[in-house]
């Protein structure tokens, strides 16, 4: 099961992941986050990845797509609270990752 929390905050759409990130729920941000960003255009989001347990390679592809969407927005993608066990797996994806939200959003200078 996967929880996402989203809060859009000072032009900064936050994404708090909770659970599984696996091919069985990769939908919910395939099918729903990545066109909300094209959608309104949201050029800054950071992921949380705190409560995040696991992650598979169908759940990087959607984080990378994810990160396709802000780049075509001119945006920049952060994620930050990576537990220690997923840290290698989310950094072969060249996401930037961050300590905390407050640090992606000092960097992100909204």
């Amino acid at each position: 099961m996967l929880y996402m929390d989203l809060e859009y905050h000072k032009g900064v759409l936050f994404v708090r992941l909770d659970g599984n990130l696996t091919r069985k729920n990769v939908y919910k941000i395939n099918n729903y986050l990545a066109p909300v960003i094209l959608k309104h255009r949201i050029k800054y989001l950071v992921y949380n990845l705190f409560s995040l347990l696991q992650i598979d390679e169908s759940g990087l592809d959607s984080m990378v797509r994810t990160k396709c969407a802000i780049k075509n927005n001119q945006g920049k993608l952060y994620a930050c609270e990576v537990p220690e066990h997923l840290r290698k797996k989310v950094l072969k994806t060249r996401i930037q990752v961050t300590d905390n939200e407050l640090t992606a959003l000092e960097l992100l200078k909204v």
